[in-house]
C-alpha cells in the first residue's frame, strides 16, 4: 500500500485523463498526436494500476514505449513534460554512454540510481515547501539573538554575601534560587526589580529589531554565524564522475566516520539568512522519512527516458572495433527494463514499475535490429513525423514557451520592445524548412540557429540603442539572411 504522500503524488493522476494529458502536452509541444496519444495512456495506466485489485495489481506491467523519428520533432520534449506533469521522478540517459561490463563507459544500473537521486531531490523539494513558512521564523529568531543577546540571567548576578549568600565566583544556582537569596538579603528585592527592568528593556529592543529585520534595513549588519566547512576535496575524488560504481558509497561512508568540524564566520545579515536557513531546513526535515518516500516514489511513479537507443542497435559486429559492445550494452538493459532489483546507497530498488520511454532516429538501423527479448519489453512504437514549414509557423506562435516570446522577454529587459509580423515569422519558417532539406535535417533545432543569425545584431546593439521599438517582417528577415542562406559554405557553417 502506498504511504500518504505517494498516495496524494498518485491523486494527481487521477485529475488527469488522456484527452487532458494530450491538451496540456499542446501547450508546449506541436504535432505528434500519436505519440501524445500513447504516452498519455501509458501515464494513465499508472494511476489505473493503483485502482486495480490487490491480487493482480502487481502482475500489470508498465507499456515500455519506444518514440522513433528525426532529431528536433519532440521527442525528449514530450517524455520531460510528460515527467513534470506527473510529478514522477525522471531522467534522461543517453544509451551511448553505457558500455558492456569490462569496456570504458557506465554501469547500466548508474541510470536507476540517478533516478533515485532525482527523486531524493524532489521529495526534499516538496519537504522544503511544507516548512519552508516556519524555517523563516525560526532564523529570525536566531537572527535576532545574533544581533541582540540575551541579556545575563539573574543566577550570573553576584548575590551578597551576608544571609548565607553565595560567595563570588562560587557554584551558580537556578534562577529561582538566586532570586531566593535576593529576596532574603537586604538588597534583593532591589536586584530582582533591576533584573526585571533589564528584561523588559531587552524586550522591548528586541521588538524594534525585528521589525527593522522584517523591513529589510538590517540586512548589511555583520554577524557570527557557525558554519560545517565543505567537505575534503579528497572526497570529492572519490565520488567524482569518472571514479568506479560505488565509490560514491566508500565517501559518504568516510563523511559520516569522522567528526564534522564547525568554525565561526563573519558574514552579512543577508547571508547569514541563507545559512541559518540550510540548517534549519536540516533540523526540520527528516532524510529518513524523505529517503523511504523516494524509494516508493521511484518504484511507483519513475521515468527513465532512455536517448540514442539506435546507437546501440544494429547488426553484430564481426570484427571487433566500437560496434563490439553494443549487444552486450542491450544484454545489460534488458534486465533493468524487465524488472529486477538494483542497489543502490539508499536502498534496494525495485525496477518492475518504473516507466521506460526510449527514443532514437533509426537512420541507419531499425527497431526490429535490437535483440528479440529488449524488442519485447517496449511493445508500443510510435513514429513521429518530420516537421514542416507550416509545423515551424506553429512552433514559433502557438507554445507557451515559443521562441518569438522568449527572444522578446530577453529584448524587454534592455526596456525595448521586439515584435514580430507574420510575414516574418513565415519567412523564418521558410528559411528553417529550406536549410533541412539541403544540409542535415536536424528539425525545430534549426530554428534556434535561424533566429540567433537573424538577431545577432540586434542583440549586440541593445543596450546601446534606446527604447525604441524592433519589428522584424519579412524584409528584414530576407536583408539579414539572404547572404547566408545563398552561399552554400556560410550556410554549412552558420546555419
Amino acid at each position: 500500500m502506498p504511504s500518504p504522500r505517494t498516495q496524494q503524488a498518485l491523486a494527481r493522476l487521477a485529475d488527469l485523463t488522456p484527452r487532458q494529458i494530450a491538451s496540456e502536452l499542446d501547450r508546449y509541444i506541436v504535432g505528434q498526436s500519436e505519440a501524445k496519444k500513447a504516452v498519455a495512456i501509458a501515464l494513465r495506466n499508472r494511476w489505473r494500476r493503483q485502482r486495480a485489485p490487490e491480487s493482480i495489481r502487481e502482475e500489470i506491467s508498465p507499456n515500455n514505449i519506444i518514440l522513433i523519428g528525426p532529431t528536433g520533432v519532440g521527442k525528449t520534449e514530450i517524455a520531460r513534460r510528460l515527467a513534470k506533469l506527473a510529478g514522477a521522478p525522471f531522467i534522461k540517459v543517453e544509451a551511448s554512454k553505457f558500455t558492456e561490463v569490462g569496456y570504458v563507459g557506465r554501469d547500466v544500473e548508474s541510470m536507476v540510481r540517478d533516478l533515485v537521486e532525482s527523486a531524493i531531490d524532489m521529495v526534499r523539494s516538496e519537504r522544503e515547501s511544507e516548512v519552508e513558512d516556519l524555517a523563516h521564523e525560526r532564523v529570525d529568531e536566531r537572527l535576532l539573538d545574533l544581533l541582540l543577546p540575551p541579556p545575563p540571567a539573574a543566577e550570573k548576578v553576584e548575590a551578597p554575601q551576608a544571609n548565607g549568600g553565595a560567595a563570588p565566583g562560587g557554584p551558580s544556582k537556578s534562577d529561582d534560587d538566586a532570586l531566593g537569596v535576593f529576596l532574603v538579603s537586604g538588597s534583593g528585592a532591589v536586584v530582582k526589580e533591576q533584573v526585571d527592568t533589564a528584561q523588559e528593556r531587552y524586550k522591548r529592543t528586541r521588538e524594534k529589531l525585528k521589525n527593522l529585520l522584517l523591513d529589510g534595513k538590517l540586512e548589511e549588519r555583520e554577524v557570527e554565524v557557525e558554519v560545517t566547512p565543505q567537505s575534503s576535496p579528497m572526497f570529492d575524488v572519490l565520488a567524482s564522475q569518472g571514479a568506479p560504481e560505488g565509490m560514491d558509497n566508500i565517501s559518504d561512508m568516510l563523511k559520516e566516520m569522522l567528526p564534522k568540524r564547525k568554525k565561526k564566520r563573519t558574514v552579512k545579515v543577508s547571508e547569514a539568512r541563507r545559512i541559518l536557513f540550510e540548517q534549519e531546513l536540516e533540523k526540520l526535515i527528516d532524510l529518513e522519512d524523505v529517503t523511504a518516500d523516494a524509494l516508493e516514489r521511484v518504484e511507483t511513479l519513475g521515468i527513465i527516458f532512455l536517448d540514442e537507443i539506435d546507437k546501440i542497435a544494429g547488426e553484430r559486429s564481426q570484427m571487433g572495433g566500437p560496434d563490439v559492445s553494443r549487444e552486450g550494452v542491450q544484454r545489460d538493459l534488458l534486465p533493468i527494463v524487465e524488472g529486477s532489483n538494483v542497489q543502490t546507497k539508499y536502498g534496494m530498488v525495485k525496477t518492475d514499475h518504473v516507466l521506460f520511454i526510449a527514443a532514437g532516429a533509426f537512420h541507419v538501423s531499425k527497431p526490429s535490429d535490437l535483440i528479440p527479448e529488449l524488442q519485447g519489453r517496449f511493445p508500443i512504437r510510435v513514429e513521429l513525423k518530420p516537421l514542416t514549414e507550416q509545423d515551424f509557423v506553429r512552433i514559433m506562435t502557438e507554445p507557451e514557451n515559443a521562441l518569438t516570446k522568449q527572444y522578446a522577454a530577453l529584448v524587454e529587459a534592455d526596456g525595448a520592445k521586439l515584435d514580430f509580423n507574420a510575414d516574418g515569422i513565415a519567412e523564418i519558417a521558410r528559411i528553417a524548412a529550406l536549410v533541412n532539406e539541403r544540409m542535415e535535417n536536424i528539425g525545430a533545432r534549426r530554428l534556434h540557429t535561424v533566429m540567433t543569425t537573424l538577431l545577432e545584431d540586434v542583440l549586440f546593439d541593445l543596450p546601446d540603442r534606446g527604447n525604441a521599438s524592433i519589428v522584424v517582417d519579412q524584409g528584414v528577415v530576407r536583408d539579414r539572411l539572404k547572404a547566408v542562406v545563398e552561399d552554400e559554405d556560410l550556410r554549412k557553417y552558420i546555419l
